[in-house]
């Protein structure tokens, strides 16, 4: 592929969610984006028809040529056929199979990138296949020791300590290890993936009013400040910790690159309120690009034909953007 167009390992998610459907609006809608969807053909080709996309669905194989005009398919089979809104434990193996080998075939240079679809953590958990998130499972793939979820949303970045824990465990996992090693992951993928030289790394309080000066709990002057200078005699451009409830004023968010949330519903709910629909998740710390979307299966409109791919095209663009950055 040229610079301009490398090709993207793309997973619908969950064959029962919108996330089939909005896989091949953006194939149909933006044949300039070459896409390699990582599914059961079958599945794409009775999606294709409820929607009315003409397209002809291509199994790929490795060495084949991606052409303009036709979604390719690398096959995976589903272990029973899906129905729209109907979620199935029988392919949950289905699911996690399509990212083990979309994964492969970024590993072997055979696409740039990983753009992956929504799944839902329920039903693979009821499967008897623990799991808690896509980023969870990358990590464990790549063998990667420690990885880092990032939202971007234009240019508000959020990047988070920790991801799906209950509330009551996030402080337990608010260590001095787990906040080194996020600002050394954010610092480095920021200058290597986003091309920023120098990211400043506005990095918030855990507690109300970043703790009171101890007052409202003791992470903050224990744990974080410290790390934060670490970080800071690592030459990470790293500073807080602020409170929570004024770092995403526009005053705040001028000054820095990205902020660094101590737990999932912290920094979240801010970014997708500014930018739901346009946001993107990207996994920070893998040895690969990989970008997600920012919605759920929303199984109550799947197979109405009334879903949006705006997330996922967001996704591919900022994935081929990545994929620039770095091969200059």
């Amino acid at each position: 592929m040229t610079r301009e167009a490398t090709l993207l390992a793309v997973t619908p998610g969950d064959p029962a969610g919108i996330g089939p459907e909005c896989a091949l609006r953006l194939a149909e809608r933006h044949p300039d984006l070459p896409l390699l969807l990582v599914a059961d053909p079958d599945l794409l080709r009775q999606t294709a028809s409820r929607l009315g996309i003409k397209s002809a669905i291509r199994e790929w194989r490795e060495g084949d040529p991606v052409s303009a005009g036709d979604i390719h398919c690398h096959t995976v089979k589903l272990a029973r056929p899906a129905r729209p809104g109907v979620l199935d434990p029988a392919n949950a193996h289905y699911v996690l199979d399509c990212l083990r080998q979309a994964t492969t075939l970024v590993q072997k240079g055979l696409a740039g990138a990983l753009v992956t679809g929504p799944v839902h953590k329920g039903i693979i958990n009821d499967a008897g296949i623990p799991f808690s998130g896509h980023t969870e499972f990358l990590a464990e793939l790549a063998g990667a020791e420690r990885v880092v979820m990032m939202l971007v949303a234009g240019d508000l970045r959020v990047a988070l300590v920790t991801t799906h824990l209950a509330l009551r465990e996030v402080p337990d996992a608010i260590t001095p290890k787990n906040i080194d090693s996020a600002l050394d992951i954010v610092h480095d993928d920021l200058r290597q993936r986003f091309a920023i030289p120098t990211p400043r790394i506005q990095v918030l309080g855990l507690n109300p009013h970043a703790g009171e000066s101890g007052h409202l709990g003791k992470e903050d002057e224990l744990v974080v400040k410290p790390s934060i200078a670490r970080a800071r005699a690592r030459g990470i451009d790293a500073y807080g910790p602020v409170p929570a409830d004024t770092a995403f004023t526009p005053v705040a968010l001028a000054d820095c690159d990205v902020v660094l949330a101590m737990y999932h519903d912290q920094g979240l709910p801010v970014l997708k309120h500014a930018g739901f629909g346009r946001a993107v998740n990207v996994t920070l710390g893998l040895p690969f690009i990989r970008t997600s979307v920012d919605h759920g299966t929303a199984l109550d409109i799947a197979g109405q034909g009334v879903a949006n791919p705006d997330s996922f095209y967001h996704a591919a663009c900022l994935a081929q953007s990545l994929c620039r950055a770095g091969n200059p």
